[in-house]
């Protein structure tokens, strides 16, 4: 006879049922796992023998045939201990009620039977509501968000025997998970980052960085060091709305499958590697592919400080996952797709030496350097970047008026989503609708038209940067509560794309 369990294998974020068969007969003593197994699922071998005997079970003298179905898929990790453990003791007669195929099992185990957690389990449940399971058996992790997790039943345990209690019916001698508070699932953490309050001047900047966060825009910010560049982009999440509960699943379960810790929940992702990373830290890869800084940036912020000394190939990748929203990774043995849908921020000097255009410094760059040097960002990710902002050094010492927090800007960001929610009807913001959608729904003017065409002839613009002019003008519009695109709008977005570029180019050939 051969007993069959579920289990969840994982592609990515992508999850898939995997029927665990196990056969024993009386024969040479051995067990054998096929259907693709890595190392690490070859390895469950010694965990679950160990488990078994825990039950005072002998498998001397039989042969144990484990079968990963479908034996096309690789599979990888450890997650699968639990479910051969348990097909094992259903074959022995260990447990005699019969396994419903709706009911999945997930976990690692340890040689004394205690069930652990594991590299990917949160996208697994996430994974196995969407298959149609109905009853998950998993172990205890203080990062797992059961209760956001609706439609699914989460049996939670801490031993391979309590597994078998539950089977057989006895519910009340499961372990329960505890949590020290609310606050400790979702903690606040506004008080952990920086304020606008204490960012002086740039008045033009916030009001760019404002429009950016309501309309999920990306932004190249260009100027002189210490002007306040990476202060105004690490302060830029300060504004940005908290993720929602599927955000912050989606965000969770990225980072589990990428092998680090998020603390804070509610909060966007910031990620800010260095410009020496290498392409395959940024995008993802590996031989196992796993997810890189802009699949760690969904629903959040990349910021790429110093972003002319990236290379200009991995520049070059960002080009897709920013025009779709994921990034697919193609590997001898697995292909998987992961989601990257962030807000691209960008910083970087004006010219090699830094000070075209200071206040301060006399610019050394020929017009052939200044040139080469901005030549390091091709025209495609020019053209994906919705604002160009030229910011200049601030007198810190001349008299400031009260400027306005975080919180005040959050609330217009916040009210700003709601009214692209309520038009779009799914949770989308203005940069990242279909523009078809945009248009119906939105419609410019003929005058509006013949105004952004004559303007698009005379800075050569394509199609994409005036496609991306009027998502601008549709957000300034929501932040001032109208309901079409107002001729301002239009305007105001139009000045977004000319300042940077254009600015520094008429300096530079004035040098």
């Amino acid at each position: 006879m051969t007993v069959k369990v579920s289990s969840i294998g994982l592609r990515g974020l992508e999850g898939y049922r995997v029927q665990v068969e196990v056969r024993i007969s009386q024969d040479t003593e051995s067990m054998v796992i096929v259907g693709l197994p890595d190392a690490s699922v070859k390895e469950s071998r010694e965990r679950v023998l160990a488990s078994i005997a825990h039950f005072d079970l002998d498998v001397t003298d039989k042969k144990v045939v484990v079968n990963l179905s479908p034996s096309d898929q690789k599979k990888n990790g450890s997650l699968f201990d639990l479910a051969i453990a348990i097909a094992a003791l259903k074959e022995l007669g260990e447990v005699k009620r019969d396994i419903p195929l709706e009911t999945a099992f997930i976990g690692a185990l340890s040689l004394d039977g205690t069930v652990m957690s594991g590299e990917g389990i949160l996208p697994a449940i996430i994974a196995a509501k969407g298959l149609g399971i109905k009853r998950v058996y998993l172990p205890y992790d203080s990062v797992l968000h059961l209760h956001m997790i609706q439609g699914i039943e989460c049996v939670v345990v801490n031993h391979i025997e309590e597994v078998v209690q539950h089977l057989e019916g006895q519910e009340s001698l499961l372990s329960q998970p505890h949590f020290s508070s609310k606050e400790h699932l979702t903690p606040d953490s506004d008080t952990r980052q920086k304020n606008f309050r204490h960012v002086i001047g740039h008045e033009q900047a916030k009001r760019a960085l404002e429009i950016a966060a309501a309309g999920e825009h990306n932004l190249l910010m260009s100027g002189p060091p210490g002007c306040g560049k990476s202060l105004l982009a690490e302060t830029f999440p300060s504004i940005l709305p908290k993720l929602t509960n599927q955000a912050q699943l989606e965000v969770i379960s990225l980072y589990q499958l990428a092998g680090e810790k998020r603390n804070q929940y509610q909060t966007v992702p910031f990620r800010h590697p260095h410009h020496s990373a290498s392409a395959v830290s940024i995008i993802g890869g590996g031989s196992n592919p796993r997810p890189g800084e802009i699949s760690m940036a969904h629903r959040g912020v990349l910021f790429l400080d110093e972003i002319a000394e990236f290379s200009k190939k991995t520049l070059d990748m960002l080009r897709q996952p920013l025009e779709t929203g994921e990034v697919t990774i193609s590997r001898v043995h697995s292909t998987v797709t992961y989601p990257s849908s962030f807000i691209l921020v960008g910083a970087m000097n004006p010219c090699s030496c830094g000070y075209l255009g200071s206040r301060h410094h006399y610019c050394t760059c020929s017009h052939k350097q200044i040139q080469a040097y901005r030549n390091r960002l091709s025209g495609p990710i020019y053209d994906r970047m919705d604002i160009l902002l030229s910011l200049k050094s601030v007198n810190v010492n001349q008299p400031q008026e009260q400027q306005e927090s975080s919180l005040e800007i959050r609330k217009r960001v916040e009210s700003a989503r709601q009214r692209q929610f309520d038009r779009y009807q799914v949770e989308v913001s203005n940069a990242k609708v279909p523009f078809e959608t945009m248009m119906e729904t939105s419609p410019l003017s003929m005058e509006q038209k013949k105004t952004l065409t004559n303007v698009s002839a005379k800075q050569n613009w394509s199609n994409r940067v005036q496609i991306k002019i009027i998502k601008l003008a549709r957000t300034i519009s929501d932040l001032a509560g109208e309901e079409r695109i107002a001729d301002h709008a239009i305007w105001e977005a139009m000045t977004l794309r000319r300042w940077g570029q254009n600015k520094q180019q008429v300096i530079a050939r004035e040098t």
